[in-house]
């Protein structure tokens, strides 16, 4: 089930948020990696402690959750060919009672600090509305260069927040005021 170049550049194609069920998120984006999807399940090391052992481990920051990009009937017929057994749903805005899509500019950001796996990076379940008053800006330097999101403080440290709305949201570790551009 290969992907032609042209089908992806078709206005149709987004990302869509899926809710994978039991811890599956993993082995249900592999299963869609193979398939000629493109994925994306935020990742982050944890400190996991087994007979007295304790090492860093990869595992998803968010359970329950992988991103897919393509068309809702493209994701629709897999799931379909999957059966009843199929792990994942879409989630739902419930305003617009339509599945949730993430525009790809806050996608790619998202994905862009996510990648970093910082120890600092934060990732934000509930926004309060303090944290959505922030002035907008855009990342000019680092590892973060072009991100644009609210400048937010958290733990006492500036930080860059991108929202995906109606979801989470992320934080950058801490960022240098000249490494910012205010943009509206």
């Amino acid at each position: 089930m290969c992907v032609k170049e042209e089908e992806v550049r078709h206005s149709g194609w987004s990302w869509f948020a899926l809710r994978v069920t039991y811890g599956r998120a993993l082995k249900f984006k592999a299963t869609l990696d193979e398939a000629g999807f493109e994925t994306f399940v935020p990742m982050c090391r944890r400190t996991v402690v087994k007979d007295g052992r304790s090492r860093r481990v990869l595992v998803p920051a968010v359970t329950n959750l992988c991103f897919v990009r393509s068309t809702k009937k493209r994701i629709d017929t897999f799931m379909k060919d999957c059966g009843e057994g199929c792990p994942a749903r879409f989630m739902w805005d419930k305003a617009t009672r339509l599945p949730v899509i993430v525009p790809d500019k806050p996608m790619e950001d998202f994905m862009k600090i996510s990648n970093t796996m910082a120890d600092d990076v934060i990732y934000l379940k509930e926004i309060s509305a303090k944290l959505r008053e922030g002035q907008k800006v855009r990342v000019m330097q680092g590892p973060f260069a072009g991100v644009e999101g609210t400048i937010i403080r958290v733990r006492r440290s500036r930080r860059v927040m991108v929202e995906l709305p109606g979801m989470l949201a992320i934080a950058t570790t801490y960022v240098r005021l000249d490494e910012l551009e205010i943009i509206g």
